[in-house]
């Protein structure tokens, strides 16, 4: 990659990552409010809901004063308290940008579409939804010192203690990853590194797939950045954030993600522009978060997935790369499904989660002599 380019050039390297998350989810109720609700289906037995802190020794020491001891959502299967032998597969499913798992409860419609899926036929699992929001709204689940190694806290931390607290299967064949938008983008980039951890993956909607510079620059979007700018100047510690608009706030949470800086007090980290130049060094460790630009590296990883689906929305803008994903995995000869349905962005995520995520993980994950 030439990195002696042209101002103008420069600045359309970080055009996809934002535009992308722009297209996620401009503020979480927005995004509840235009998710649809399943019918309620009939019969459904009611499935067991703790709210529990799981710690998070990957965080410790983060430099942005993220939370170490993290909420999550657990529910349990109607006969998780009856047969105290049975032990179950588990699907550990991560939320989007600007919201925790809390709110992501809300937009998947759970424990209503879990307790659907399962009236419906699906074999009983644990579901389990962490919590990576962090001060700038989310982590990226990638590893910086700055925001804490949200990566390892969800392949390892969450994994290991629900392996320790509940009757799971501790099987990489019994576990499954799921995400939607950011947590597609977390699922798709710890997917691709921990194959010995799950055996098939889910990934809804991902963001942030391609490398920045694949896409034309855009006059409009540069005078945006120059506004962007102007906000994050008025941030002077990470409290701050919280009065920062959406864009500037996904900036932030990129930026501390993908370019820690230890030694930039006090948000320690460093942006892809100043003073209005784009900074092609801190661009090109943008670019090499980029699944779409490391996928090649963990082919033979994704080679050891029993199941991988993707699907999309035909109204969302983050077709087009789920698109590309799908294609490389089929030029790789690594089987996959792949669906464009009809939808926005978050408008059919709780159908989706009960119809598809739910009954996916139902046919692909082990419920007993896991070999």
């Amino acid at each position: 990659m030439n990195y002696a380019l042209g101002n103008r050039q420069q600045l359309k390297w970080i055009i996809p990552v934002f535009a992308a998350l722009l297209l996620a989810v401009a503020k979480p109720a927005l995004g509840q409010s235009n998710t649809g609700v399943p019918p309620t289906v009939q019969g459904a037995k009611p499935v067991i809901v703790e709210h529990i802190k799981i710690p998070g020794e990957a965080l410790a020491g983060n430099l942005q004063g993220n939370a170490v001891d993290r909420d999550a959502v657990v529910f349990l299967p109607a006969s998780y308290n009856k047969d105290k032998h049975r032990r179950y597969p588990v699907v550990y499913a991560l939320h989007g940008y600007s919201i925790g798992a809390e709110q992501w409860t809300h937009e998947i419609r759970v424990p209503q579409t879990i307790e659907g899926a399962f009236a419906k036929g699906a074999q009983q699992m644990i579901v389990v939804l962490p919590d990576s929001k962090t001060i700038y709204g989310g982590s990226m689940y990638s590893s910086s010192v700055t925001t804490g190694n949200f990566e390892r806290y969800v392949y390892h931390d969450v994994v290991h203690y629900m392996d320790a607290h509940y009757r799971t299967i501790p099987n990489r064949l019994a576990r499954g990853l799921a995400g939607h938008s950011m947590g597609g983008y977390g699922t798709l980039r710890i997917g691709m590194q921990h194959p010995e951890v799950f055996s098939s993956l889910y990934i809804m909607s991902a963001c942030c797939l391609s490398p920045m510079g694949t896409r034309p620059a855009n006059p409009a979007f540069a005078k945006m950045m120059a506004a962007q700018e102007k906000e994050v100047e008025s941030v002077k510690t990470p409290a701050d954030a919280a009065h920062l608009g959406f864009f500037a706030g996904a900036m932030l949470a990129s930026a501390a993600a993908w370019s820690p800086n230890p030694k930039n007090p006090p948000l320690y980290l460093d942006l892809p522009w100043k003073n209005g130049v784009p900074q092609p060094n801190v661009l090109a460790k943008w670019a090499a978060n980029a699944p779409l630009a490391m996928i090649d590296q963990y082919i033979y990883n994704l080679r050891q997935y029993r199941a991988i689906a993707l699907d999309v929305g035909d109204q969302d803008g983050l077709r087009f790369d789920m698109i590309k994903l799908h294609k490389i995995l089929d030029n790789y000869g690594i089987k996959n499904s792949f669906e464009i349905y009809h939808g926005t962005h978050t408008s059919h995520v709780a159908f989706r989660f009960q119809n598809h995520v739910i009954p996916f993980f139902s046919r692909n994950l082990c419920a007993k002599h896991c070999q």
